[in-house]
């Protein structure tokens, strides 16, 4: 099992950062390891909303595809996928923090196809990928 925390304070209003993150459409610009992102539901996103993503890790281009189970906008949104080699859980919350907004990413997951002992080296890959992405993002919407 591979569960990893992030967390970055963001300079800007909560609802902005929510909107921005939140919105499978603006993934490849702030995750350094996803290439493409489509949504395959049409409309607001919300539950039982869906996204198909092309991603890069350990050397291996991953197509996943994540649903929505849960979205509270501004608060928080938990993605879901079962299909691959490593069903992941993917979370985002967002709380005001001073004049800013507090951003934390969270991932879990069983690989199956790995060894135990490759998901005890993912997690802190994991959690240094997620630590870049969560900067990008402060960089794009602090305008940096």
């Amino acid at each position: 099992m591979v569960n990893v925390q992030t967390e970055v304070v963001i300079n800007r209003p909560r609802a902005q950062v929510a909107d921005y993150a939140a919105n499978p459409d603006n993934a490849p610009r702030w995750y350094v390891n996803i290439h493409r992102s489509q949504r395959l539901t049409d409309g607001p996103l919300g539950v039982g909303s869906r996204a198909a993503f092309t991603a890069r890790f350990l050397g291996r281009e991953l197509n996943y595809t994540y649903e929505f189970v849960e979205y509270v906008p501004g608060e928080k949104l938990v993605m879901r996928t079962a299909q691959g080699s490593f069903p992941m859980q993917t979370t985002y919350t967002w709380t005001d923090d001073g004049g800013g907004t507090r951003m934390v990413l969270g991932n879990s997951g069983s690989p199956s196809g790995f060894s135990r002992l490759a998901g005890l080296v993912m997690a802190p890959m994991m959690r240094r990928e997620n630590r870049k992405d969560l900067q990008r993002l402060k960089a794009i919407l602090e305008g940096r």
